[in-house]
């Protein structure tokens, strides 16, 4: 019986605790899409990838060449310079690679340098809403399995972000 007593006291101590919790969602897809620094950060990013894509090519167009012409030669060549244009071809591969390696790392760096301080400006936008309104805890829709209702701030939380935005771009 104390057992009994004792979980139903535990049940509506934890019942009252979550009811008095405020809970709020919001979409940060549509926080994101609605920054302009957000726009202007994809677009650096995109010219970065384009310039090095070209870089790229050409030097896949110079491996190409140097290919085409070590097989279109080889039969008239000695095998000791077959060998030395076959090393020099595995070597502009190999570079090729290693050039490949260092552009992921060079945007994946970019791009957490220019996503930084908008995600810091989301976050911040959160927490004056969820400030203002009093909440305990605000859940991103896109992560929940499911939800009927609920109060949503995406909007509140647009207002204050884009504040915080023309704010940051007008600092550059």
């Amino acid at each position: 019986m104390k057992k009994t007593l004792s979980l139903v006291a535990l049940l509506f101590v934890t019942n009252l605790a979550i009811s008095q919790s405020k809970v709020a969602h919001v979409n940060s897809q549509s926080l994101l899409d609605t920054m302009p620094s957000r726009d202007l950060a994809l677009k650096e990013i995109k010219e970065i990838e384009d310039e090095f894509k070209l870089e790229l090519n050409g030097m896949y167009e110079e491996y190409e060449k140097t290919r085409a012409k070590l097989e279109a030669e080889r039969a008239t060549l000695s095998p000791t310079i077959i060998k030395s244009r076959e090393a020099n071809l595995m070597n502009l591969g190999q570079r090729i690679q290693e050039r490949e390696q260092t552009v992921q790392n060079e945007l994946q760096v970019r791009a957490q340098e220019l996503n930084q301080p908008i995600f810091d400006r989301v976050k911040q936008a959160v927490d004056i809403v969820a400030d203002r309104k009093k909440l305990n805890y605000v859940i991103d829709a896109s992560n929940m399995l499911y939800s009927k209702g609920g109060m949503d701030i995406t909007g509140e939380v647009i207002v204050e972000l884009l504040k915080l935005d023309a704010a940051a771009i007008n600092k550059k």
